[in-house]
């Protein structure tokens, strides 16, 4: 397993660049809140911490994770931004949605940022279990929030860097 033994929230602020020229947008699942709260709550401070503005955040929350990618696609559409988090959480259960649900978001997310030219970047945690979705979202393993900010940040230098 990917994350067996690693920390998700340890990055080197001095490797990373600074996020303060940059506007975010972070969309979230009100799916499984308890996770996906977490996970947003690591991102933003995540971003804070690496100099984004309160005002350069743009947060908004959509009903589930299927609802990610045009939260996304709407958010690109109605403010400039350089990048955006979609956060979400499938937790496996006994019939076939799980895999249609985390397929469609996975697709639909690559998508919007194919489209439109700004990275969105997946944080969907796919667990089998709600303590596995616990354990990425600030528990044992750390949290992805943190993880899916970095690549946010890397993500909008590299674009402003090539657009230049």
């Amino acid at each position: 397993m990917a994350t067996s033994g690693k920390n998700l929230s340890n990055y080197d602020k001095e490797e990373t660049p600074s996020a303060r020229p940059f506007h975010f947008g972070v969309v979230v699942s009100e799916w499984n809140e308890d996770i996906t709260d977490n996970l947003a709550k690591g991102a933003v401070d995540t971003l804070k911490d690496l100099g984004a503005p309160d005002e350069q955040i743009h947060f908004h929350y959509v009903p589930g994770t299927y609802e990610l990618a045009i939260g996304s696609k709407l958010l690109i559409k109605s403010t400039p931004l350089d990048a955006v988090i979609a956060i979400g959480s499938v937790i496996q259960g006994e019939t076939r949605h799980f895999d249609f649900v985390c397929e469609a978001a996975a697709q639909g997310i690559k998508d919007v940022s194919l489209q439109t030219g700004v990275p969105v970047i997946f944080c969907v945690l796919t667990d089998n279990t709600k303590q596995q979705g616990l354990d990425r979202s600030g528990g044992k393993h750390g949290n992805k929030g943190v993880e899916a900010a970095v690549a946010a940040v890397k993500m909008a230098a590299l674009r402003a860097k090539l657009q230049d």
